[in-house]
Protein backbone atom coordinates (compact mmCIF):
# COMPACT_ATOMS: atom_id res chain seq x y z
CA UNK A 1 0.00 0.00 0.00
CA UNK A 2 1.31 3.43 -0.88
CA UNK A 3 0.01 6.31 1.65
CA UNK A 4 0.85 10.15 0.68
CA UNK A 5 0.78 11.89 4.06
CA UNK A 6 0.15 15.80 3.74
CA UNK A 7 1.57 17.61 6.60
CA UNK A 8 4.18 19.72 7.80
CA UNK A 9 4.48 18.56 11.50
CA UNK A 10 7.13 16.07 11.94
CA UNK A 11 5.81 14.58 15.80
CA UNK A 12 2.15 14.08 13.06
CA UNK A 13 4.10 12.43 10.28
CA UNK A 14 6.45 10.11 13.13
CA UNK A 15 3.01 8.77 14.48
CA UNK A 16 1.24 7.90 11.30
CA UNK A 17 4.72 6.07 9.77
CA UNK A 18 4.69 4.12 13.07
CA UNK A 19 1.25 3.32 13.37
CA UNK A 20 0.64 2.41 9.85
CA UNK A 21 4.22 1.16 8.82
CA UNK A 22 4.76 -2.52 7.90
CA UNK A 23 6.86 -4.23 4.68
CA UNK A 24 3.92 -3.55 2.19
CA UNK A 25 3.87 0.00 2.81
CA UNK A 26 5.60 2.86 1.50
CA UNK A 27 4.71 6.61 2.32
CA UNK A 28 5.47 9.88 0.42
CA UNK A 29 5.59 12.98 2.43
CA UNK A 30 4.47 16.41 1.28
CA UNK A 31 5.31 18.95 3.41
CA UNK A 32 3.30 21.96 1.43
CA UNK A 33 0.09 21.70 0.70
CA UNK A 34 -0.27 23.25 -2.99
CA UNK A 35 2.24 20.32 -3.77
CA UNK A 36 -0.13 17.68 -3.37
CA UNK A 37 -2.38 17.29 -6.51
CA UNK A 38 1.11 17.30 -8.20
CA UNK A 39 2.50 14.22 -6.06
CA UNK A 40 -0.58 12.29 -6.82
CA UNK A 41 -0.47 13.00 -10.47
CA UNK A 42 3.09 11.59 -10.56
CA UNK A 43 2.21 8.69 -8.43
CA UNK A 44 -1.47 8.37 -7.19
CA UNK A 45 -1.55 6.84 -3.44
CA UNK A 46 -3.70 4.32 -2.07
CA UNK A 47 -4.79 6.39 0.80
CA UNK A 48 -4.41 10.68 1.14
CA UNK A 49 -3.51 11.38 4.58
CA UNK A 50 -4.23 15.06 5.00
CA UNK A 51 -3.57 17.12 7.94
CA UNK A 52 -6.41 19.98 8.69
CA UNK A 53 -3.17 22.56 9.44
CA UNK A 54 -0.61 22.54 6.52
CA UNK A 55 1.37 25.52 6.29
CA UNK A 56 0.80 27.09 2.93
CA UNK A 57 -2.52 25.77 1.86
CA UNK A 58 -5.00 23.82 4.44
CA UNK A 59 -6.28 20.50 4.26
CA UNK A 60 -9.42 21.61 3.41
CA UNK A 61 -8.32 23.31 0.53
CA UNK A 62 -5.93 20.36 -0.13
CA UNK A 63 -8.96 17.94 -0.34
CA UNK A 64 -11.10 20.22 -2.20
CA UNK A 65 -8.47 20.55 -5.00
CA UNK A 66 -8.52 16.34 -4.87
CA UNK A 67 -12.12 16.30 -5.49
CA UNK A 68 -12.20 18.96 -7.87
CA UNK A 69 -9.11 17.56 -10.37
CA UNK A 70 -10.89 14.23 -9.36
CA UNK A 71 -14.68 15.20 -11.06
CA UNK A 72 -12.58 16.82 -14.15
CA UNK A 73 -11.17 14.07 -15.15
CA UNK A 74 -7.09 15.03 -14.18
CA UNK A 75 -6.91 12.75 -11.15
CA UNK A 76 -8.60 9.41 -10.23
CA UNK A 77 -10.37 8.81 -6.73
CA UNK A 78 -7.94 9.32 -4.45
CA UNK A 79 -9.32 8.39 -0.72
CA UNK A 80 -8.88 10.95 1.95
CA UNK A 81 -8.37 11.09 5.87
CA UNK A 82 -8.36 14.05 6.91
CA UNK A 83 -6.61 14.63 10.47
CA UNK A 84 -8.84 17.26 12.35
CA UNK A 85 -7.32 19.95 15.45
CA UNK A 86 -10.90 19.29 17.67
CA UNK A 87 -14.06 17.94 17.16
CA UNK A 88 -15.69 21.21 16.04
CA UNK A 89 -13.67 20.99 12.57
CA UNK A 90 -15.67 17.95 11.66
CA UNK A 91 -17.88 20.53 9.61
CA UNK A 92 -14.61 21.10 7.45
CA UNK A 93 -13.63 17.72 6.47
CA UNK A 94 -17.28 16.82 5.61
CA UNK A 95 -17.41 19.82 3.93
CA UNK A 96 -14.48 18.88 1.81
CA UNK A 97 -15.67 15.79 0.77
CA UNK A 98 -12.75 13.92 3.37
CA UNK A 99 -13.61 10.06 3.28
CA UNK A 100 -12.85 9.77 6.79
CA UNK A 101 -11.39 12.07 10.05
CA UNK A 102 -9.39 11.42 13.01
CA UNK A 103 -9.11 14.27 15.60
CA UNK A 104 -5.46 14.85 16.90
CA UNK A 105 -3.90 13.38 19.21
CA UNK A 106 -3.35 10.31 17.26
CA UNK A 107 -3.47 6.97 18.73
CA UNK A 108 -1.84 4.13 16.53
CA UNK A 109 -5.18 2.35 17.29
CA UNK A 110 -7.39 5.20 16.14
CA UNK A 111 -5.38 5.63 13.12
CA UNK A 112 -5.44 2.28 12.54
CA UNK A 113 -9.01 1.59 12.26
CA UNK A 114 -9.81 5.36 10.65
CA UNK A 115 -7.91 3.41 7.90
CA UNK A 116 -9.07 0.26 7.14
CA UNK A 117 -12.74 1.99 7.68
CA UNK A 118 -11.85 4.27 4.59
CA UNK A 119 -10.27 1.99 2.43
CA UNK A 120 -12.51 -0.71 3.21
CA UNK A 121 -15.37 -1.46 0.22
CA UNK A 122 -18.72 0.03 0.33
CA UNK A 123 -21.28 -2.71 0.69
CA UNK A 124 -23.65 -3.18 -2.15
CA UNK A 125 -26.91 -1.77 -1.35
CA UNK A 126 -28.97 -5.13 -1.05
CA UNK A 127 -31.94 -4.92 -4.50
CA UNK A 128 -35.14 -3.83 -3.11
CA UNK A 129 -37.66 -6.80 -3.32
CA UNK A 130 -40.06 -5.85 -5.76
CA UNK A 131 -43.69 -5.42 -4.68
CA UNK A 132 -46.76 -5.72 -7.04
CA UNK A 133 -48.87 -2.11 -7.60
CA UNK A 134 -51.88 -2.13 -5.04
CA UNK A 135 -55.04 -3.56 -7.58
CA UNK A 136 -56.87 -0.03 -8.23
CA UNK A 137 -60.00 0.81 -6.47
CA UNK A 138 -63.23 -0.94 -8.17
CA UNK A 139 -66.07 1.16 -8.38
CA UNK A 140 -69.20 -0.13 -7.43
CA UNK A 141 -71.69 -1.77 -10.11
CA UNK A 142 -73.68 0.75 -12.02
CA UNK A 143 -77.28 0.73 -10.92
CA UNK A 144 -80.00 0.69 -13.92
CA UNK A 145 -82.07 3.90 -13.72
CA UNK A 146 -85.47 3.35 -13.43
CA UNK A 147 -87.50 4.52 -15.94
CA UNK A 148 -90.25 7.54 -15.50
CA UNK A 149 -93.57 6.12 -15.85
CA UNK A 150 -95.65 7.81 -18.78
CA UNK A 151 -98.74 8.70 -18.57
CA UNK A 152 -101.58 6.36 -20.38
CA UNK A 153 -103.32 9.30 -21.77
CA UNK A 154 -102.81 12.77 -22.47
CA UNK A 155 -105.62 14.99 -21.48
CA UNK A 156 -105.70 18.12 -23.73
CA UNK A 157 -107.15 20.42 -21.59
CA UNK A 158 -108.70 23.66 -23.33
CA UNK A 159 -110.56 26.36 -21.39
CA UNK A 160 -113.03 27.84 -23.62
CA UNK A 161 -113.79 31.68 -22.87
Amino acid sequence: MHILVATDADYVLDEITAALSDPETSFTVCRNGRDVCDVVKRRPPDLAIVDLQIGSMGGMAVTMALRLDESSGLLPHVPVLMLLDRRADLHLAKRSAADGWVVKPLDALTLQHAVAAVLAPEPEPEPEPEVPPPPLPRRPPKRPRKKRSQPDRVHDCTYGV
